[in-house]
């Protein structure tokens, strides 16, 4: 795919990315550094006292890799992202285990100009992560910044 601007997308479309698998290894890395509780952490508690009888993935890092597997789509190459002011609603449905698959379901929820910066606009994406079955795992809203192919006539 090639860099999109704001006029390239469309409320409504949907964007299915590729998918990622997340391997035992980097849970473990990840929580240990950023999110270092037993149910992620600690194998042992995990299996006799977790609620899941296994270590789960942080949120924090399924919401990393929601986000990565849009980004690797390529819409924001180059110079075309502008950083993002915020997330609405993001839940966490459903356990993030190790060797489960992630795929994003990504929807357009609102593409538009800036009216006090006209060379950018607001691209908000609703995610909906899903594992290898078909289970949605997280959701939020993300809002980027967008530059904008053509300035106003």
């Amino acid at each position: 795919m090639t860099q999109r601007y704001i006029e390239d997308y469309t409320v409504g479309e949907i964007i299915v990315t590729g998918s990622f698998t997340l391997k035992r290894a980097e849970l473990m890395a990840f929580a240990t550094t950023y999110d270092p509780q037993p149910m992620h952490i600690d194998e042992a508690f995990a299996a006799s006292d977790g609620p899941f009888h296994d270590v789960i993935a942080s949120g924090f890092q399924t919401l990393a890799i929601a986000f990565k597997l849009f980004v690797n789509m390529g819409y924001f190459e180059g110079d075309v992202a502008l950083g993002g002011p915020g997330m609405n609603d993001l839940r966490w449905l459903a356990p993030v285990f190790a060797d489960d698959t992630l795929t994003n379901h990504v929807t357009i929820v609102e593409a538009r100009r800036s009216r006090s910066k006209p060379d950018r606009g607001i691209l908000s994406l609703g995610h909906d992560l899903r594992n290898q079955r078909g289970d949605t795992v997280l959701t939020c809203v993300t809002a980027s910044t967008i530059r904008c192919r053509e300035l106003p006539s």
